[in-house]
């Protein structure tokens, strides 16, 4: 962390400076650099690397660093009008009209303000990372014979096969093909599954990113209610029947964002249901690398007792790593994975071959055990924090479940702030407080039953961050009429 703080005020301090010298002209050389800022040779390499990547500097071997031309300036917009209508042709009447639409799923990517604490991540805070043993593992994968070689399409043979054994013995390294990442093996789940226009049955609420996938592909998500043991199966046999969808999307264990896990008695049923309906289930099981040291045995995946392939299985390393090591898995039997290999490889080829292999040195290494056990006790004092603050402090926020796993906490608004034509003041009120909140509407593909808002326990430093977001956000309240 010293290191890459150190970079950054390099760089600033060098950019600073350029307009100083002429293009062309030279910059002091690193051993001059090194001794006027006090740091390392390679923090001098690394600042010289991103000015140069900034198009500021260009690097001559042997000759040193020199300040480059000026860009040209860009030319003025042209009518770019035209695309309106392009873009909304995408189909003919009886076709779904796709809808392209990010901006559920940037409310957990984007980097709130400076100042701002980030209750609306999707992803561990960097103290929860594993940066050493990642950058170990990327190291030790860069050395590996072949490392920058063509990969097979599917995936590296041995990690294709760890990721069988982590689903269950049923599942063979055959039935597994290598994503980039759990929202890519999605994508990829529903465009082989369904054609444009078709429904999708969802999950309500549902994870915006899946959402958003669906609807890029012109597929109508159509949502099915849950309660506490997850998504009612009476109600999913009535939407197919009512639709005629060939697919359901599920999330059975720590749902996002309800945390809810479905229960051991609904698991075959809505396997049956769906068999009956000859339709794929697309079990997403995201969370199941962040349980909480206090979640107790966990129900193996759906795919794990699946003879008959009804289930397309998604799962990834990413949300308990890093966002960047965008490595998963796409898991499913029959003549469906040829479909699913087929678009896979029409979209992106292959993953990039690195990548998989610092991902198999990862999970090889005696720091993978160390880093799940601490993220899952890590995870379960966050969550203990904030429900506990906001028991204090915001008691009129109901929460109706304590996750067993996951990163985050469903509350619903109060009172006057209960409607989801609320939560937009809400969420703004939170930020001018300095505190970002992601609002519930992204994740409902309906009429939402309510306002809600997620609030995410592990995008943040730790408990006194966790403590004094959650004093923010009273005070936020307290200035909202109804609040």
């Amino acid at each position: 962390m010293q290191e890459r703080s150190s970079v950054a005020e390099l760089v600033t301090s060098l950019r600073s400076e350029l307009n100083r010298y002429s293009p062309d002209g030279k910059l002091p050389s690193s051993r001059a650099l090194v001794e006027r800022f006090r740091v390392s040779p390679v923090t001098v390499s690394r600042a010289i690397a991103q000015l140069a990547a900034e198009g500021l500097v260009v690097t001559r071997p042997g000759s040193g660093a020199f300040r480059a031309h000026p860009r040209a300036a860009l030319p003025a917009p042209g009518d770019t009008s035209w695309q309106e209508v392009s873009l909304s042709g995408d189909g003919g009447a009886e076709v779904v009209p796709r809808t392209v639409d990010a901006s559920g799923v940037l409310v957990t990517l984007a980097a709130p303000p400076p100042g701002v604490i980030e209750f609306n991540g999707g992803y561990l805070h960097a103290s929860l990372q594993p940066e050493r043993a990642l950058s170990a593992a990327l190291a030790r994968a860069g050395r590996r014979p072949g490392a920058w070689g063509r990969p097979p399409t599917d995936g590296l043979p041995e990690l294709r096969s760890w990721f069988a054994r982590e689903i269950g013995p049923a599942v063979s390294g055959a039935d597994v093909l290598i994503t980039a990442g759990g929202q890519s093996a999605l994508a990829t789940a529903l465009r082989a599954l369904a054609p444009p226009g078709a429904p999708v049955l969802v999950e309500s609420p549902t994870y915006p990113g899946m959402l958003a996938a669906a609807r890029a592909t012109g597929l109508r998500p159509v949502p099915v209610p849950m309660d506490a043991d997850g998504v009612r199966p009476e109600l999913l046999a009535d939407a197919f029947r009512a639709t005629g969808a060939r697919v359901f999307v599920t999330q059975p264990l720590f749902h996002n964002p309800t945390g809810a896990t479905l229960a051991p008695a609904r698991r075959p049923e809505i396997l049956a249901i769906a068999r009956a309906a000859g339709a794929f289930v697309v079990e997403d099981d995201f969370a199941r690398r962040l349980a909480h040291d206090d979640a107790g045995p966990l129900p193996e995946p759906l795919a794990a007792d699946d003879p008959d392939g009804v289930v397309v299985h998604v799962c990834s390393l990413t949300k308990v790593t890093s966002p960047s090591l965008r490595v998963g898995a796409l898991a499913a039997r029959g003549p469906v994975l040829e479909r699913l290999r087929a678009i896979q490889v029409v979209d992106s080829f292959f993953v990039p071959r690195p990548l998989q292999e610092a991902a198999l040195e990862l999970v090889g290494s005696p720091s993978w055990g160390r880093h799940l056990a601490a993220v899952a006790t890590e995870l379960r004092h966050r969550r203990t924090t904030m429900a506990a603050a906001l028991a204090d402090e915001l008691p009129e926020l109901a929460l109706p479940r304590l996750p067993a796993g996951g990163g985050s906490l469903w509350l619903r608004l109060p009172g006057g702030g209960g409607t989801a034509a609320d939560e937009p003041a809400v969420v703004s009120a939170a930020l001018r407080a300095s505190v970002a909140i992601a609002p519930g509407r992204p994740y409902f593909c309906a009429e939402p039953p309510g306002g809600h808002v997620r609030l995410s326990f592990a995008g943040v430093s730790g408990a006194a961050e966790i403590a004094e977001g959650v004093r923010r956000l009273r005070t936020a309240f307290d200035g909202f009429p109804g609040g």
